[in-house]
């Protein structure tokens, strides 16, 4: 299927790895130039480069920190005048620790929300104007399915997701009128490079094993593993084609149909 995306622009931030990476490379693949963002330098770069010399795209490396509004506007700012317009925007930069609320600390909080939530209010706010003045747009926000399927292990990004998913239907009403659509994607587990990291910090929260935190996700899932990035970067690039346009203010899980209190009955089951 042509996905109609040719010649197409698109910022994506967050795109030096996992998600953000798979997206870009995606996008570029079915003939989009993308401007990129990461706070470091280095990664994002050697980024940009191994996407453009895969896809020959023009693929813009913008450094940024999306905690600070500054960065976020020279971000689109400077990724506008790179590509000429801007038809696409992806927001999916930012994490939020997860963990139990005895662990959690003022700082955890706020860098969650900051992150996972203001630094796409700060991007929107400055590429919104930009969609409108040209007749148009398409917003895709890459949010997490904590938002919709609570667990008190994630309540940090469970937090930042339900704040993103209530932004992104609340604005498909106001920009509807101006061309522009929006839709949330919500992924469940996806094996990207924080994957590791995550299972360390649930077995040392729920004090298992290390073996027995990696199974537990997977144990949650109807289809027996977590998502790959590739799977979710192939969602988001059929959403972001101008055929999708209608759907807006709507938000489409990509989990596996994960029912997170499995997760509590295998934890507590005798050997795991």
């Amino acid at each position: 299927m042509d996905l109609k995306l040719k010649g197409k622009t698109a910022l994506v931030t967050g795109g030096s790895e996992g998600i953000g990476k798979g997206i870009a490379l995606w996008l570029a693949r079915e003939g989009v130039d993308v401007a990129i963002c990461a706070r470091r330098a280095g990664p994002l770069e050697a980024t940009a480069s191994e996407i453009a010399k895969q896809t020959g795209r023009k693929i813009v490396a913008i450094p940024a920190d999306l905690t600070k509004d500054a960065d976020a506007k020279r971000f689109v700012e400077e990724g506008h005048k790179a590509l000429g317009r801007v038809d696409i925007m992806v927001n999916n930069a930012g994490s939020a620790p997860g963990g139990i609320i005895e662990h959690l600390t003022e700082a955890d909080w706020e860098r969650g929300l900051q992150l996972k939530f203001m630094g796409y209010v700060r991007c929107l706010r400055y590429v919104l104007p930009i969609m409108v003045k040209q007749g148009g747009g398409r917003v895709v926000n890459l949010i997490g399915n904590d938002g919709v399927k609570p667990s008190y292990w994630e309540i940090v990004p469970g937090a930042a997701n339900a704040a993103g998913q209530n932004l992104t239907l609340s604005l498909a009403g106001q920009y509807g009128k101006h061309g522009i659509s929006f839709v949330a994607v919500n992924p469940g587990p996806v094996r990207t490079e924080r994957w590791a990291g995550l299972v360390d910090a649930m077995a040392r929260d729920m004090k298992i094993p290390r073996e027995q935190a990696d199974k537990l996700a997977p144990a949650s899932i109807p289809m027996g593993r977590i998502a790959e990035v590739d799977e979710v970067a192939a969602l988001v690039v059929m959403l972001a084609s101008p055929m999708m346009a209608m759907v807006n203010g709507t938000m489409i899980e990509i989990d596996g149909g994960q029912d997170k209190p499995l997760m509590d009955r295998f934890r507590d089951r005798p050997g795991g």
